[in-house]
């Protein structure tokens, strides 16, 4: 826990023949590397196997070449404008945020896990600059969103109606795994090192902290926001409802 711290080409070859929109076929991809296992292989699918399905969410550049991204199965071939449109669709209301004064190099993570938990937007709050790294290009398929200062994001909250729930060790913080978390909410984080600055604790309704119990004093800010996300999916979240 923090202070405890494309465009997609469409140009291709049109679909052969009107097919219901099957899953991708899961064919070993020694298909498109000969020799090679699929357990062995690159991540992801080769080119698509057969007649091309129906759609103008699929890609024909991917069905042709091959779909090597990071993405669940259900969106293999699939364009990212595709892709993030069923995402907002079906997005979890909640958001997440992150003070960003000195480059945190935890913030990549942090969007790729709150991609992983569908939440409905990440806000970067300082720098607008970010370690785009860790986030495994993630970020193509939520709004990312940038706010100068906390009182910007204290503005933007507002007009949604978006309560901020922080996570931080400080004095007066009650333990995450005893609280109920708003259903509708907006989860800050504070920047690695110093964590929550003053502005962002005095802007929060609410204030809980991961109880910890070896010797660190502090939790890394990626690995504290994973934590807080998975115990609201716990609380809100459709059970087996996934990618």
């Amino acid at each position: 826990m923090p202070g405890m711290v494309s465009r997609n080409p469409r140009a291709g070859v049109p679909p052969t023949s009107a097919a219901p929109d099957p899953q991708p076929p899961l064919q070993q991809l020694s298909d498109a590397v000969p020799g090679v296992a699929l357990a062995e292989a690159v991540p992801g699918l080769g080119p698509w196997q057969g007649d091309w399905p129906e759609g103008a969410h699929y890609d024909p550049e991917l069905l042709a070449g091959g779909d090597r991204r990071n993405v669940a199965d259900r969106y293999r071939y699939w364009t990212v404008e595709a892709i993030r449109a069923d995402l907002a669709a079906r997005a979890h209301p909640f958001h997440v945020a992150v003070e960003n004064w000195e480059h945190d190099f935890n913030i990549g993570a942090i969007v790729r896990t709150a991609n992983a938990f569908a939440a409905a937007g990440v806000h970067i709050v300082g720098r607008r600059r970010w370690n785009r790294r860790g986030a495994m290009v993630t970020d193509r398929y939520l709004p990312v969103l940038h706010h100068p200062d906390v009182a910007a994001l204290v503005r933007w909250t507002a007009s949604g109606n978006w309560p901020i729930v922080a996570l931080d060790n400080l004095p007066g913080a009650s333990p995450l795994e005893a609280a109920e978390l708003p259903k509708r909410c907006l989860l800050l984080f504070g920047q690695e090192g110093p964590g929550l600055s003053d502005e962002a604790r005095a802007a929060a309704s609410a204030l809980y902290e991961i109880t910890q119990y070896g010797s660190t004093r502090s939790l890394n800010a990626g690995a504290a926001a994973a934590i807080a996300m998975y115990h609201w999916a716990l609380q809100h979240a459709t059970p087996g409802l996934s990618t």
